[in-house]
């Protein structure tokens, strides 16, 4: 029985099979340091390694990461602009890496907004990874979850006008085949660092049974330590899914 299967069994798990994080506080960290806000995104782009070998070691199969929201064109052009260039180095020096450890790379989010090269760039570390089994990694860029909902519900409109599809059949799990993290399970923890006890528009319908874990520390701050905590604090948690505790024990026994 896999992770996410016991979790629905109501038992405890050790390990979550899919952790999304909301990586907060890059611009705070650098300020902190008397330095550019763009040095506290680069410093989180070790981060980002480090949590990566950190779910690789634990056995966790799938890794979303908020890189960039759809709000976030809304901060300084200058930082936005530094924020694509690091995008562009980071997709071209991590690439084989990636391959090398088995990961395979997922970008979701609306691509429209960025530029051809970074675009094309996307697809092809895609392509590069796309076979790989150890670790799926998504990583949201130019997302949004209300933007996720809103293209589901036109991608189910547009498949109904063409007859593809029965408005009878439309149930959760369909209207989930649509999404923008569609085929994977949702995700089991969710942790945000940067203070913030808040969800800031990522992943509304995914987030639904998810349990969260919330630290003051800053996202350049955040690596294998930190994340073994986080998840040795879901693994203490018990899971009900609306069931009472007695029924869930009940099931664990069964």
């Amino acid at each position: 029985m896999s992770v996410h299967n016991d979790i629905k069994a109501g038992g405890h798990a050790e390990i979550p099979e899919h952790i999304a994080i909301i990586m907060d506080g890059n611009n705070r960290w650098a300020k902190q340091r008397r330095l550019p806000g763009l040095a506290g995104h680069k410093a989180g782009v070790d981060s980002v390694r480090s949590v990566i070998e950190g779910c690789l070691e634990h056995g966790v199969k799938i890794l979303t990461l908020f890189a960039f929201s759809s709000e976030n064109w809304k901060r300084p052009e200058l930082e936005v602009r530094g924020l694509m260039d690091l995008f562009m180095i980071s997709l071209e020096h991590e690439a084989k890496k990636l391959n090398k450890h088995d990961i395979c790379l997922r970008i979701v989010g609306d691509r429209s907004r960025f530029s051809s090269s970074l675009q094309r760039k996307m697809s092809e570390v895609e392509r590069l990874t796309a076979g790989n089994q150890a670790l799926i990694l998504n990583v949201a860029a130019n997302y949004g979850g209300r933007w996720d909902i809103v293209q589901s519900v036109r991608a189910i409109a547009s498949a109904c006008m063409a007859g593809e599809l029965s408005p009878e059949l439309i149930d959760e799990q369909c209207f989930s085949d649509y999404t923008s993290l569609n085929g994977v399970p949702d995700p089991d923890l969710c942790i945000r660092t940067g203070g913030e006890k808040r969800i800031s528009n990522f992943l509304i319908w995914q987030l639904a049974y998810t349990e969260f874990y919330f630290t003051d520390q800053f996202w350049p701050d955040f690596g294998k330590p930190e994340l073994a905590s986080a998840i040795q604090d879901f693994s203490s948690r018990q899971r009900r899914f609306g069931r009472t505790s007695e029924q869930v024990e009940a099931l664990k026994r069964v």
